[in-house]
């Protein structure tokens, strides 16, 4: 799907617009997906397991969800377009319980490939000499439409038109293969970042791309068994203790007998560094290193490398928050709520008129009166077109603030995302076409400044991070030919 404007609010199904916690809503980056799964070694209630492994994980998409349970000779799927509360009704969880449930998987979408339409809604399934298998992925395959070329040169069927389609189709030709060596090998032919997790009636497999893009994390379950996640917070919620992450480039498999793992891919390590900066809940840590303890560091770097002379720190609800705290230790500035988030506007609808797409910042901020009369430094996570950054300061001037400086707590986003991170075409990046003075100009700050890649590396402390969209040097490739985004969409599924 083409990538919506921020000033032209996108369409969700049904003729609504998107809510305002929606991240294109808030001219924010969107995440793709959400995934979990789960395998117990005796029947138990997998549909209420995976539904609050999928609500833990609401944050990474809110398109669509669905929810896959096996046991026995059965397998379920419910699936549709909204959010995981709105989609999984009581009466719809009880479609997927029966008395030998022991495997189950889940999926909470946010498209990047292929168009928000429920039957993109993931997991997707296939009939197959292996028996039926589903599958929920979380990033995009860069190859996937070569891929999807060939095999339909070849005679194949899609039912859908998301990247996802292609992986498991791929794993279902490898008829003289088992399921693991299958998955093994369909590992090694795609490329991209991405995490997959897969199951057929008896066991489920979780798997990251050999750079380890994006995430995946293993937990136990206190009765037995084992569960993969996006992220912490959803085993947490599940009953489940964190065991460790999937490691770049490596296939797990859990099923009656336990864990077994095959590292089929090496690469060198490059998760995405905005799983740091915005994407991941604050309560996780990810390959080490702790989501929040993070955030706060990006803000003391951001002061040492971004000094103000100012009375009060304001951080953006809710992503800025962490980074915003770490500005005003560092700094010695006092931090403040400076802006008011309304709890009850996350899933208002902005009517289709100009004049309230123009108030959706109102909607759902309202500055507080400690900023009258302050020199204010508002920290924020990114700023991806510098729409909404403007309408905030607007805010803020508005209140009586008598200097606003604008610090952001990541690098300027240049480049698009191939690896599963809606960001906007290339040519509508303020930060592509602007220098930060013009920026400055446009979102009305009295002064701009972004974190350096080196202090957000330090922020983070791992050995390497993907800042492909700061810098263009993509750790797993592009689309062949790609240059921006708008050549993803002609190089992906769609």
């Amino acid at each position: 799907m083409s990538p919506m404007r921020d000033d032209n609010p996108p369409a969700a199904p049904g003729g609504f617009l998107l809510g305002l916690d929606h991240p294109r809503a808030w001219d924010k980056p969107g995440e793709e997906c959400g995934v979990v799964a789960v395998h117990v070694p005796r029947p138990a209630d997998i549909a209420a397991q995976v539904h609050l492994g999928l609500f833990a994980l609401q944050h990474r998409g809110q398109e669509s969800c669905g929810i896959c349970v096996a046991g026995g000779d059965e397998i379920r799927i419910e699936k549709d377009m909204g959010l995981v509360t709105e989609v999984f009704t009581e009466a719809r969880l009880d479609t997927l319980r029966f008395p030998a449930a022991r495997t189950g998987i889940g999926h909470t979408r946010y498209s990047t490939t292929g168009s928000s339409l429920r039957f993109n809604a993931q997991p997707i399934t296939v009939r197959s000499n292996k028996g039926l298998l589903a599958l929920a992925h979380n990033g995009n395959f860069t190859n996937a439409k070569p891929m999807r070329d060939q095999m339909l040169a070849d005679g194949a069927v899609f039912q859908t038109t998301n990247d996802s389609e292609v992986m498991i189709n791929l794993v279902a030709r490898y008829s003289h293969l088992s399921l693991v060596d299958a998955t093994a090998r369909v590992m090694g032919e795609l490329e991209g970042g991405f995490a997959v997790v897969l199951m057929d009636k008896r066991r489920i497999l979780g798997l990251r791309d050999r750079h380890g893009v994006r995430p995946l994390v293993i937990g136990a379950l206190p009765a037995g068994g084992y569960v993969f996640a996006s992220e912490p917070g959803a085993l947490r919620v599940m009953g489940a203790s964190f065991v460790r992450d999937v490691h770049p480039g490596e296939l797990v498999v859990a099923d009656d007998e336990g864990l077994h793992t095959h590292q089929v891919l090496v690469g060198e390590p490059t998760p995405c560094a905005f799983e740091w900066i915005y994407f991941a809940r604050g309560d996780g840590t990810l390959d080490g290193s702790q989501v929040h303890a993070s955030r706060v560091r990006m803000g003391e770097i951001l002061a040492e490398e971004a000094p103000a002379e100012a009375d009060m720190v304001v951080g953006v609800p809710e992503s800025g928050l962490a980074a915003a705290l770490g500005y005003a230790r560092r700094s010695g500035i006092p931090y403040d709520i400076g802006l008011y988030k309304s709890p009850y506007a996350g899933r208002s609808f902005i009517a289709p008129s100009p004049h309230l797409r123009d108030q959706k910042v109102r909607l759902k901020l309202a500055p507080t009166e400690a900023v009258a009369g302050r020199r204010i430094v508002l920290v924020d996570d990114s700023i991806v077109r510098g729409t909404t950054s403007g309408r905030i300061v607007q805010l803020l001037r508005e209140a009586g603030a008598s200097e606003v400086h604008f610090r952001v707590s990541s690098p300027p986003i240049r480049f698009p995302c191939y690896y599963g991170i809606d960001t906007a075409v290339r040519k509508e990046l303020a930060a592509s076409a602007m220098g930060v003075e013009t920026i400055r100009q446009k979102i009305g700050a009295d002064s701009l400044q972004f974190i350096s890649e080196a202090g957000l590396a330090r922020a983070i402390g791992l050995a390497r991070t993907c800042l492909a969209c700061f810098n263009g040097r993509y750790p797993a490739g592009t689309p062949a030919g790609a240059s921006d985004k708008e050549s993803l969409e002609e190089a992906a599924v769609a």
